[in-house]
């Protein structure tokens, strides 16, 4: 048919036909009927064009991954050769959020918002009775599978997805000894097994369920959420190893600890940041980010695999790519090791958006949330997002067609911090302790001077602090900018003593947590 109809002239054995439209054909010299009629089909004059099948969506998802844990975002240390290729083949956002969370375990509420497109006080961190991504892309003709870290419940894994192999029902574990289990049905998984190291587990199940859909009709949302690198920093040696000659270098604000608690002394304390003694040792932190960047490493060798076995099953021409993470990490930051802070090292994580038709090695400096996934997919899939999504839909700024969704974001964490930032300024306020920072991050993208008490901001602090009243008012959250006692700012981390959780395995007790010696 698409050959005919290029032709505008067709003679068939005395019959003339005007090939007008690939729909249409006209017939111009008399005969039978049913000859006419014949030809019509043969041709496929009255027959409909075929609808595009829907593009396939592979979607990874690391752990713990600050934005500048990454090649292709200026870190000249870290070897990520594979995603740094995957940025450049598409699109990269260089302000991508986490909003917070309510509790210290932030890349819980984080996933919760990710599969919802819910904001933090919509969702929380339950997604039981809460339409997913994978449900809705399911209904509209998907096959949807899911692999790895899944912190929201398992009796929602089971809702969300229809096929399930190498699940870890949990936040964290030991990487070598990893617990994980398949979806039976509906309502049951198999008992959970130790087999290996998390990140081969979970790639080798995302590849063998890739090459399983070569031959299928219905396209396909694969699922791959990567312990790494999150704590236990346990690497590989193979891994570790690309980084023995290295000189890591602190971060750019580096500090021995965080100058001021955020109004709960617990918070200081989380177990993150049991990771590193007070004062942080800048020979045990510089360990660490090697340790850090040796599992993302990983990690992106198997990403190279996961994105070969696209290439070879012959889906590379209809699959679109997402990588994100659920959240930064601060690893010496303001004197910080975990998450647990409104920082951009915490609340940043990477995004990149690559496949057939989005185009290509450009950047994105919007300002989004990872919740404005779930409706972006849907609107590059031809899906209708379910109502009450809260995220908005990207499409247009991943095409170059618009410069953001919004022209400011708000973060928060329990109910000791609240912030928010436009594309220069950014306010972070602690009302239990009464004190205000605000940073100029156009100049101070490490957020290290504190403009809050300068009289010539005086505006900008009113002005910002009532940008986050509103947002608060769009977002539910009802916390009081001014805490009714307010508690002293100072404390005394020499006091704290260091206690590791049960999940540390016995070489990270060993190292961490007697008598440390820096590594050369």
């Amino acid at each position: 048919m698409s050959n005919i109809s290029k032709k505008p002239f067709i003679n068939v054995d005395g019959f003339l036909f005007l090939a007008m439209r690939k729909e249409y054909c006209a017939i111009f010299s008399v005969g039978s009927l049913a000859v006419v009629l014949f030809f019509q089909v043969l041709m496929g004059c009255s027959q409909k064009k075929e609808e595009p099948k829907k593009p396939n969506i592979v979607f990874i998802f690391t752990d713990d991954q600050r934005a500048d844990a990454l090649g292709a975002a200026g870190n000249q240390i870290i070897k990520t050769p594979n995603l740094d290729a995957l940025a450049t083949s598409g699109v990269r956002f260089t302000n991508n959020y986490c909003m917070g969370s309510i509790h210290g375990a932030v890349c819980a509420p984080s996933r919760a918002m990710l599969m919802s497109g819910k904001s933090l006080y919509h969702v929380y961190d339950k997604l039981d009775t809460v339409t997913t991504m994978p449900q809705v892309l399911a209904a509209n003709g998907y096959t949807t599978f899911g692999t790895g870290k899944w912190h929201n419940g398992g009796n929602s894994f089971l809702a969300s997805f229809q096929q399930g192999k190498n699940v870890f029902l949990g936040g964290m574990d030991d990487h070598f000894n990893t617990a994980v289990r398949d979806k039976v049905n509906d309502s049951t998984f198999t008992e959970p097994i130790e087999k290996g190291f998390s990140t081969d587990l979970f790639a080798d199940a995302m590849i063998d369920f890739i090459t399983s859909q070569k031959g299928t009709e219905n396209p396909f949302f694969a699922y791959i959420a990567f312990t790494a690198p999150h704590d236990p920093r346990s690497p590989l040696p193979q891994y570790l190893e690309q980084y023995a000659g290295d000189t890591v270098p602190l971060p750019a604000n580096f500090k021995p600890w965080h100058p001021f608690n955020f109004g709960e002394i617990n918070e200081m304390q989380v177990r993150d940041e049991h990771l590193a003694p007070w004062p942080r040792d800048p020979g045990m932190i510089q360990d660490q980010l090697r340790e850090y960047y040796a599992m993302i490493t990983h990690a992106d060798k198997r990403i190279g695999d996961i994105i070969a076995s696209i290439e070879a099953s012959g889906f590379a021409d209809n699959t679109i790519i997402v990588y994100a993470a659920d959240h930064g990490l601060a690893l010496g930051s303001h004197g910080l090791v975990g998450k647990q802070s409104l920082y951009e090292h915490s609340m940043k994580a990477p995004l990149v958006f690559a496949g057939p038709g989005l185009p290509a090695n450009e950047t994105r400096d919007a300002l989004v949330y990872l919740y404005d996934i779930f409706p972006t997919l849907c609107n590059l899939t031809g899906v209708e997002p379910p109502e009450g999504v809260d995220g908005k839909d990207l499409s247009k700024v991943i095409m170059g067609k618009e410069g953001g969704v919004r022209t400011s974001l708000f973060t928060t964490y329990r109910g000791t911090h609240r912030a928010v930032r436009d594309k220069k300024w950014k306010l972070i306020r602690y009302p239990m302790i009464d004190h205000t920072q605000l940073f100029d991050l156009e100049n101070d993208p490490d957020e290290l001077v504190n403009l809050a008490g300068e009289k010539e901001h005086e505006v900008k602090v009113r002005e910002m602090m009532g940008l986050l009243g509103s947002w608060q008012r769009r977002t539910d959250d009802t916390l009081q900018l001014t805490a009714k006692t307010i508690v002293p700012m100072e404390y005394d981390p020499t006091t704290f003593e260091r206690k590791p959780d049960v999940h540390q395995p016995p070489f990270v007790l060993e190292k961490y947590f007697k008598e440390y010696k820096a590594q050369p």
